[in-house]
């Protein structure tokens, strides 16, 4: 039988076998190729080692980056009950991609249409940002955007089958600072400027912590578009509670913008200056602080709401006088604007100094009892004047007090009595306590811009016998109000001078407690003995001296009254002022007032500033709850003669002094508070 074939298969030349010579080919082949693998990574890993950055960044560059900020929210102020007197309220910034929006022709007509319905932001302004740009993929066109205009972007941005073709607009979350309160406590707030920086008040200096973080959120897009985002998010300031209460702000406010009213003429203001402090004197917090002008802290550049045109260019004219005559002509009109806001918005309470009148009679007598030149004991006799150094200088009643003692002496104002207790205190003993009491002296408290009133007070090298005679009724040196509502309480809190502050407390933005403001005891000023004898003399006032007028039933009142004569003497201006305390015993509150020139006010009339106290402690005093005669048991009357309203005299009708220190602003501009001994309690230097 004949042998079949074998049918040749297809794949047989993969099973012969090459030849040597070919076998050792591919062997070499594949060592090459594996050695240059190796060669290759190697060459790779060298580059990540050593440029590995460098070549990073590269590659980066050429690729589509995205990053956006995330804007943190300002730290609310509240007063100390918790009321928001200034926020931060969320707006919405629009932001247009203007890359995605020309990706294609049919979306850029569609886009603008809805930037113009929702926005108002015209074709044009689109049409150049293409022309100028078209790569860019953040442009703002739009800032402060509400929320209702938001969310009816948002509809119509979620709206794919009615708006299919807008693309590149997206909206940017913000905040805007806003006061509740409008003009309430204005330069004791103070304002922002150019988003997050405090202007005055407690925004300046407390800007630090009412600050936050900004966040940001960003990633890398590739031509796919595709994108892994990081959100880093920002971290809000913390919240500053005040020792502000907002109703005695109000109270306050109130009878300050009724009195000047009442005193205004056509176009002219009822007073140019008026200004309150409710202080705890056992703590140093100022419960409310207010002055007239102010402003509106929405809109503190708007001048309308207090001044007229033309009262407006008045004030603009008085703040030339503050100029050398070159500087002033060669100042533009927005720079003279810019000089007449600061003044607005400076505060009075804080940074204007003047001289205080009869209500610095009280520290004379403390300083006579504590260096054992006075008892408390003595008496003296007003004729109407009292000559030194052969300048016959007058006491306000020219008829003359007569016979008086140290208590009746506070209580009628008499000059004469002062200048003797000054002349046995002597010039040391009295520049000495000027400072103990803290006048010519940074008062430490937490707010910007305090006066610097070192060199407005004499020294003991320089100071004459006619200087010491009328620094002793409060003429011839300047102080602040806040100086002297500090010192004051320690007159009547038993010697205590705690730093004034206007903040007590901070909190995070979710409410916890972060720091604590406590009292700050600065020093001791005078013994318990002097506090309750000064307390005996300051009642007097109320009982049968000058301040009857502001009595108020039911509650046990003591306090001092001034008349200051202002520089240049004799021009009819006055500085009238009146500081008081209740109750009697201990203490709970001091209200210190002050009207600077009220309008036509040629014969310095006391009753002015009376009544406005008057005012004020009547509805203030039941608000705090301050203690009655009838809860604390009753009251001691003191017993003097009672003169009536004596008209005011200058003290200077036949005496020329020499100091030339007007009333105004002596702003320290280098001064910042220091705000240290938040934490550790402290005392500030």
């Amino acid at each position: 039988m004949a042998e079949r074939k074998r049918k040749k298969s297809r794949f047989e030349f993969l099973t012969k076998k090459f030849p040597l010579r070919m076998q050792r080919k591919l062997v070499m082949l594949f060592m090459a190729v594996i050695l240059a693998f190796v060669v290759l990574i190697g060459r790779i890993t060298y580059i990540n080692v050593t440029n590995g950055n460098r070549y990073t960044k590269a590659v980066l560059d050429q690729q589509n980056y995205n990053s956006r900020v995330i804007a943190f929210k300002r730290g609310d102020i509240v007063d100390r009950n918790g009321t928001k007197i200034a926020t931060s309220e969320r707006v919405y910034n629009v932001i247009l991609d203007v890359n995605m929006m020309t990706d294609k022709d049919e979306y850029i007509e569609p886009t603008k249409e809805v930037l113009k319905e929702c926005f108002g932001i015209e074709g044009g302004v689109v049409d150049t940002l293409i022309e100028e740009d078209p790569n860019s993929q953040y442009e703002i066109l739009a800032q402060g955007i509400d929320y209702e205009t938001a969310q009816k972007f948002n509809e119509i941005d979620e709206d794919d089958e009615n708006y299919p073709n807008v693309m590149g607009i997206w909206l940017e979350e913000d905040y805007t600072r806003s006061y509740p309160y409008g003009s309430m406590a204005s330069d004791v707030i103070g304002f922002t400027y150019d988003g997050n920086l405090g202007a005055i008040g407690i925004e300046n200096a407390y800007n630090d912590v009412l600050n936050g973080t900004d966040g940001r959120e960003y990633g890398y897009f590739d031509s796919e578009s595709s994108v892994e985002r990081t959100v880093k998010p920002a971290k809000n300031g913390n919240t500053v509670v005040s020792t502000i209460d907002v109703t005695l702000q109000n109270i306050v406010e109130d009878a300050i913008l009724e009195f000047n009213q009442a005193h205004a003429g056509e176009g002219e203001l009822g007073s140019k200056n008026t200004a309150v402090i409710i202080m705890n004197p056992n703590t140093g917090e100022i419960l409310a602080e207010a002055s007239y002008p102010n402003f509106d802290l929405n809109d503190p550049r708007n001048t309308s709401q207090i001044y007229s045109e033309a009262a407006w260019a008045e004030k603009i004219q008085e703040v030339s006088e503050l100029y050398e005559e070159q500087v002033w002509a060669e100042m533009t009109d927005e720079e003279k604007e810019a000089a007449a806001l600061n003044a607005l918005w400076r505060n009075f309470c804080v940074s204007d100094a003047f001289e205080p009148g009869s209500t610095a009679k009280p520290f004379t007598v403390a300083a006579g009892l504590e260096t054992g030149a006075l008892t408390g004991n003595e008496t003296y006799y007003c004729s109407g004047s009292k000559t030194v150094m052969g300048w016959q200088i007058g006491c306000h009643y020219r008829e003359g007090h007569g016979t008086e003692t140290i208590q009746d002496a506070i209580a009628n104002s008499c000059n004469v009595a002062l200048m003797d207790m000054a002349a046995a205190i002597g010039a040391d003993n009295f520049t000495r306590y000027q400072h103990i009491f803290g006048f010519g002296e940074y008062t430490g408290i937490d707010l910007p811009g305090e006066a610097s009133t070192a060199g407005l007070l004499y020294t003991v090298e320089n100071m004459t016998e006619v200087d010491l005679a009328s620094n002793s009724f409060g003429q011839n040196f300047n102080v602040t109000m806040t100086q002297m509502a500090s010192a004051f309480c320690s007159l009547i809190n038993g010697g205590y001078y705690y730093e004034p502050h206007i903040v007590k407390q901070i909190q995070d933005e979710n409410g916890n407690v972060i720091e604590t403001k406590d009292p700050v005891l600065l020093r001791k000023t005078i013994s318990a003995e002097t506090s309750n004898m000064l307390k005996t003399y300051l009642k007097a006032t109320m009982d049968y001296g000058t301040g009857q007028r502001a009595q108020v039933e039911g509650y046990d009142i003591g306090a001092k009254t001034g008349t200051a004569e202002k520089l240049p003497r004799g021009n009819g201006k006055y500085l009238l002022s009146y500081i008081g305390y209740a109750p009697q015993e201990n203490p709970e509150v001091l209200i210190y007032v002050v009207i600077d020139e009220a309008r036509n006010d040629s014969a310095g009339d006391s009753g002015l500033v009376l009544g406005l106290a008057k005012q004020i402690m009547e509805e203030a005093f039941p608000y705090l709850g301050i203690t009655t005669i009838a809860e604390s048991g009753g009251s001691v009357q003191t017993e003097g003669q009672n003169f009536g309203d004596t008209q005011y005299t200058d003290y200077d009708e036949n005496y020329e002094d020499t100091y030339n220190n007007p009333d105004g602003s002596y702003v320290d501009e280098n001064y910042s508070p220091d705000l240290d001994d938040w934490a550790t309690g402290e005392s500030a230097e």
